[in-house]
């Protein structure tokens, strides 16, 4: 059997260490590629070098900002994703306090204090259930955050500040989708979750037990188990 082309997306601050666990674990069933996100300014340009790489068809796997960039691949190219996977993310754009606290985090990363801002995001993205788990888990976390960097983070976040509501697209999204989130995921709810998959026609929604935002990396069984049947559905 021919393996599924399949496209994952990192969060804010992500790279492929993300995803290490569903590389592996579902590498008998896709053909993976892990989009780098870097350099870039704007989610189009993001989505312009995504499908520029991307096979002519493809299931797409995103986690948090890597789902606000596949709202916009989804509005540019959606006759060619054949399966979506949304997880820990939103539909909605920011918040006012939510733009508050992410020029703040800018700003702090730009005067140089970029190692005392992945701190405090680990912290609201694990659940302390999975580094209780995983003692090397915010290592793992750590270490990925700082090879992105500091410019990274700037150009990534600017990008999530000027991000539309995507949740008109919702009820035209016509693909297999799973929506999926830990229950103790702070940074992007649950009912954000719950909200994507009432309004994706058919959409299956799956909740992680025990997990934060990180949910790839928490819980990797879980999600490989999810994304397994997704891509076999």
């Amino acid at each position: 059997m021919s393996r599924i082309p399949l496209v994952l997306l990192p969060g804010l601050i992500c790279d492929r260490e993300l995803w290490r666990d569903q590389i592996t674990g579902l590498a008998d069933l896709a053909e993976i590629e892990v989009a780098d996100l870097t350099n870039a300014d704007s989610f189009a340009e993001m989505a312009e070098r995504v499908l520029a790489r991307a096979p002519a068809r493809f299931a797409l796997a995103a986690l948090s900002m890597g789902g606000y960039l596949a709202f916009e691949i989804m509005r540019r190219a959606a006759t060619r994703v054949e399966r979506l996977a949304l997880l820990d993310t939103s539909a909605r754009a920011d918040t006012p306090e939510q733009l508050r606290k992410r020029r703040m985090f800018v700003a702090h990363a730009k005067r140089g204090k970029f190692k005392g801002v992945t701190p405090q995001l680990i912290t609201n993205w694990v659940s302390p259930k999975s580094i209780a788990r995983d003692a090397g888990l915010s290592q793992r976390v750590h270490e990925m955050t700082l090879r992105v960097g500091a410019d990274n983070f700037c150009r990534q976040v600017n990008a999530i500040m000027e991000r539309p509501d995507s949740r008109p697209l919702l009820s035209e999204i016509a693909c297999p989708t799973l929506v999926l989130c830990g229950r103790e995921d702070e940074a992007t709810p649950l009912a954000l979750s719950q909200e994507m998959a009432a309004d994706i026609p058919d959409a299956q929604l799956r909740v992680l037990d025990e997990c934060g935002h990180l949910s790839p990396m928490e819980k990797p069984e879980a999600v490989n188990d999810a994304m397994r049947r997704w891509l076999m559905a």
